[in-house]
């Protein structure tokens, strides 16, 4: 690939060179790529809009981020301003490069969501998909291909999620509840272990010095740490919460009616990211952020408190405060991927 990317530095300082007023909009899109934007986004899907599509696009979310993290732990590849100072950057990332994550999740999260929308909106979705990756070439924090290989590895996963959508809702339909959530936590775990089993690949691999200068050359202090799996506990934390608590959810009360006034919906999105707020946002201050087995537990507690809030706890507290009520229907105990 080092001829490849030798080959794709020019064109991409030539983009950058186009002029600096690309920066911003291409941070703007680069932003709908973030942790962040999908903890707004999710969220509200969820409590507002359509509960079956955001459990669908939450486990989407797992699955695309995980695979993008195995991917780029295999081929451990550098990003353009890892290799080359000439790039002017703004903003830093610490894993490696190929593929690009802003392009996989791009494919995969933005084509499911429009699987539910009225084909006339299919320009705008694939519009989308190409500027959120674009983005992250005129922002010098991936290289071209791996771009392409992101939107490619994307679709593909979009594709198998539809074929297997259908079958892996029936064979969950037809398990016991108790079974269903020690599969739950057996399905986190591995989350986590085949990510930890995939650094065993890089064993006696070194992180090149050059890496490290052009690094700091492009944007004092921002360094290269590709081999920080902080990621996948926050991956396998969020699977954990989200997928208990709707099993929890489904048992008790069936699905979540989204349905109801203005008011309604904009109390309870508030209210709820609120909870998300505290949870993600300070806890993550309070809990100490090392590289340990004490930093990861607490890293992983967080997010599993941050996806049983989401999918079951928040909507308990709209149905006491009036403000949502469930909606039943056959099979609520285990209708784990929606209809």
């Amino acid at each position: 690939m080092e001829s490849l990317h030798l080959l794709e530095l020019p064109i991409i300082l030539y983009l950058q060179n186009i002029g600096n007023w690309l920066t911003l909009p291409a941070r703007v899109f680069t932003a709908l790529g973030n942790e962040e934007f999908y903890f707004m986004i999710l969220p509200a899907l969820f409590w507002c809009i359509d509960f079956q599509l955001g459990i669908r696009v939450g486990v989407m979310l797992i699955l695309t981020n995980h695979i993008n993290s195995i991917f780029k732990l295999i081929f451990h590849l550098p990003r353009p301003y890892w290799i080359s100072s000439n790039f002017k950057i703004s903003i830093s990332e610490p894993s490696f490069g190929l593929p690009s994550g802003h392009a996989q999740n791009a494919a995969s999260l933005w084509g499911l969501v429009a699987t539910k929308l009225p084909k006339k909106y299919s320009p705008f979705i694939i519009l989308m998909i190409f500027l959120i990756g674009l983005s992250r070439i005129l922002l010098a924090v991936h290289f071209i291909s791996d771009v392409i290989s992101g939107w490619f590895i994307g679709g593909l996963l979009l594709i198998l999620f539809l074929k297997l959508e259908k079958p892996v809702k029936t064979w969950i339909t037809a398990q016991p509840i108790l079974r269903l959530h020690i599969l739950s936590i057996a399905f986190s775990l591995l989350l986590i272990a085949l990510p930890f089993g995939s650094l065993t690949l890089l064993d006696g691999w070194t992180i090149p010095e050059a890496w490290f200068f052009h690094a700091r050359q492009s944007m004092p202090g921002a360094l290269p740490d590709p081999l920080n799996l902080s990621g996948i506990i926050s991956i396998a934390g969020v699977w954990l919460g989200m997928s208990n608590g709707l099993l929890f959810l489904f048992n008790k009360y069936g699905k979540f009616d989204t349905s109801g006034s203005l008011l309604q919906k904009s109390l309870r999105y508030s209210i709820g990211f609120i909870g998300i707020i505290i949870i993600w946002y300070g806890l993550g201050k309070v809990f100490p952020r090392t590289d340990d087995f004490l930093g990861y537990s607490l890293r992983y507690i967080r997010y599993v408190l941050a996806g049983l809030w989401i999918s079951y706890i928040a909507p308990l507290l709209f149905f006491q405060l009036k403000l949502a009520g469930p909606k039943r229907d056959n099979n609520q105990a285990t209708n784990y991927l929606g209809g």
